[in-house]
């Protein structure tokens, strides 16, 4: 298997996903796993106003996002640390556990794909979110675009 990327955010299919990776292939032991966050896309207060910003307005708006980017990865710490303390309960050495934070993404799937093909992951391991109407029949736009698009990765969804 090699290398498996597990997109992790604060949804509980995600933490499925840990967990059934953890259950799963815990004993294969050349595995590296990488668990992936991908911050969401800026708020909209931190966009242009439509003027273009004077030095000392990019420079305020930079120490506001990086604030906003320091509090979303603090945010973040206590599910990468779950996920690693679930895989490493499971038989996965820390060792082979890594973590990635995208920040600069447009489009989640993207992001994860990118991260995967980058990093030469054979393998993605996702929750399957819903709609959000309540359906449990849709796949969620991020794990149905990494479906679509994970040509030659092995993709597993975990509902």
């Amino acid at each position: 298997m090699g290398k498996m990327l597990i997109a992790l955010d604060e949804s509980k299919s995600s933490m499925k996903a840990v967990e059934y990776a953890a259950e799963q292939f815990s004993t294969t032991k050349d595995l590296q796993i990488t668990l992936v966050h991908v911050l969401p896309n800026l708020p909209a207060i931190f966009w242009d106003e439509g003027h273009i910003l004077s030095d000392d307005e990019k420079k305020d708006r930079k120490k506001v996002v990086d604030k906003w980017l320091a509090d979303r990865l603090v945010k973040m710490e206590p599910l990468f640390r779950k996920a690693t303390e679930l895989l490493v309960a499971k038989g996965v050495s820390a060792a082979r556990i890594g973590r990635k934070t995208i920040s600069d993404s447009l489009d989640a799937a993207d992001s994860i794909l990118e991260a995967a093909k980058d990093g030469g992951f054979g393998t993605i391991v996702l929750g399957r979110h819903s709609s959000g109407n309540g359906s449990r029949h849709l796949i969620g736009i991020v794990t149905n675009k990494v479906m679509s698009h994970a040509a030659g990765m092995t993709v597993i969804v975990v509902d």
